[in-house]
């Protein structure tokens, strides 16, 4: 009854919050960016929230938790240091200054303006909508299991449940309404990962804190070594797929663009940190705890081990109902801010990238209505492939890995160095896929080698967009002055006159992106 009441009153929660945010949306730059205006606090909120969901919770932290052991806590540095304080540190300000400037909404819409290629925004936006769908997927997979085992109901009605209850919530809030239930769910989550942490550390089965070394030492003296049994590359692809990763990610790098202003950058930097080292240390001691409550194999599924099922079972036996009705509502909480900015990022893909590209003059309104169709057709492909038996951690891999290996270099490098080219951009891309469609296909989906894979299509394009930039024609000075703000004034502008091969700056033939003509326009009247 404890657990059906949680449920009730999250959902509950979820529709007020839709709500009250349904009425503060007067465009669609309210629905997508909140009018460039979330304050600190709820910006890094709200990005903690989308980093950590049910595929943390119920995939990585079991699986890693329970194979690693306690050199699984070398991950939780990664993403606290990595993944938000160095991730907010060197693209959060730089980001919001850039963007803002420029007018710019989407990962792909920087690509074509920095790089003055409509091809590139094109191709990323059919990347992201279509490989952020395994992502989506594997974070419903993981509540499907959690409600499966607290609950007994079969993980396809689940999904279906939860397949609704996304769309509803984004069709009618948007950026506002995943905000704002952001923070509140967020809340949730530290509370949440508190209770967790001391009721488990508290059974007989572990024994207290200071019995965990000794418990964890008498099952295998490997689990409580600097590195674990998988190994120093298994535990290194993780830190960087896990941390690094998030540099390259539409649905995170989109926290950026939507701050209220670049001192704000700061204390979200902070704020996001704390989040991080709190939820992920929770979530992945949970897991290491795991291996003492299955010492020598997971807990089955239809009649199969399997890792995913580790935390839900811990969940539904070791704590009183009242705490496990708070942890379901925790990893419901996770998974729905994740859900969302997912949703939001690949559908903003479809109808920012390609829609305005095909209809120049649609309205705000229209831009608005279009966009919550996507966000429904984005959540049934998601259902479509959950349903599907592939662990957590390979869908979450392969999806990280295909996106963030093809956006993080080109973003990056692209924010603060002048020489990068579109070939070496191009050249990066290329890598990025190959390394990780044709490395999937040869290891298949379920293998252990899937994160590794994805580690190696994150790093291994950075070097390769510099060093074919470093031998590749260079964009034009006047265009990047423009871009990077140094050095532009309109006499600059009004003397050129060449002709271009399209990457060169041209103004009066239209070879840049009409949202630097207007842009340009603009810095005119001024003058």
């Amino acid at each position: 009854m404890l657990y059906i009441l949680a449920i009730l009153l999250y959902i509950a929660m979820i529709g007020f919050v839709a709500y009250i945010s349904k009425n503060k949306i007067k465009g669609f730059s309210d629905f997508f960016l909140g009018g460039r205006s979330v304050n600190p606090w709820m910006s890094a909120f709200s990005y903690g929230t989308a980093y950590f969901s049910a595929v943390l919770f119920i995939g990585y932290a079991g699986k890693i938790g329970w194979g690693f052991g306690m050199s699984a806590l070398w991950i939780v540095l990664g993403n606290a240091l990595l993944g938000c304080y160095l991730a907010w540190g060197i693209l959060g300000k730089k980001t919001r200054e850039m963007t803002q400037r420029l007018n710019i909404s989407t990962m792909p819409e920087f690509l074509e303006i920095r790089y003055n290629n409509k091809k590139l925004k094109a191709v990323t936006s059919f990347i992201i909508f279509l490989f952020l769908v395994p992502y989506s997927a594997s974070v419903y997979k993981g509540l499907g299991y959690l409600f499966e085992q607290i609950f007994g109901i079969p993980t396809i009605y689940v999904l279906l449940l939860m397949t609704t209850l996304t769309g509803l919530y984004l069709y009618f809030g948007g950026f506002v309404a995943a905000t704002l239930a952001d923070f509140i769910q967020g809340i949730i989550m530290l509370i949440g990962v508190a209770l967790m942490l001391f009721f488990v550390v508290g059974t007989s089965t572990v024994g207290g804190i200071d019995n965990v070394i000794p418990a964890l030492y008498s099952i295998s003296p490997q689990l409580v070594d600097p590195v674990g049994p998988p190994g120093f590359v298994a535990l290194a692809s993780l830190v960087i797929l896990t941390s690094l990763g998030t540099w390259g990610l539409p649905q995170m790098i989109h926290k950026f663009y939507t701050i209220k202003d670049e001192k704000s950058v700061k204390c979200a930097k902070w704020v996001s940190t704390f989040f991080a080292l709190i939820i992920s240390f929770g979530a992945y001691f949970m897991g290491v705890l795991g291996r003492l409550f299955f010492p020598t194999a997971p807990p089955t599924y239809m009649g199969l081990p399997t890792f995913d099922m580790i935390i839900p079972t811990m969940v539904d036996t070791a704590l009183p109902n009242w705490v496990a009705a708070i942890i379901l509502v925790l990893v419901l909480s996770a998974s729905m801010s994740t859900l969302a900015s997912l949703v939001l990022a690949s559908s903003s893909a479809v109808v920012v990238d390609f829609l305005k590209e095909m209809k120049p003059n649609i309205t705000g309104n229209e831009l608005m209505k279009t966009m919550r169709i996507v966000c429904l057709m984005f959540v049934i492909l998601s259902f479509i492939l959950a349903i599907f038996p592939t662990p957590i951690i390979s869908l979450a891999a392969l999806s990280w890995g295909l996106v963030s290996g093809c956006l993080l270099a080109p973003y990056a490098l692209g924010l603060y160095w002048r020489g990068t080219t579109v070939k070496g951009v191009w050249a990066g891309i290329i890598t990025a896929l190959v390394v990780m469609l044709g490395g999937s296909a040869v290891v298949g989906l379920s293998s252990s080698l899937i994160p590794t894979l994805s580690a190696i299509s994150i790093v291994l394009p950075i070097f390769v967009v510099y060093f074919v930039s470093l031998f590749t024609k260079k964009m034009d000075k006047r265009y990047l002055d423009y871009i990077y703000d140094t050095g532009f004034n309109s006499e600059n502008k009004n003397n050129d006159n060449r002709n271009g091969n399209g990457n060169d700056f041209n103004l009066e033939n239209h070879e840049i992106p009409e949202k630097v003509n207007i842009r340009y326009k603009k810095i005119d009247n001024k003058e």
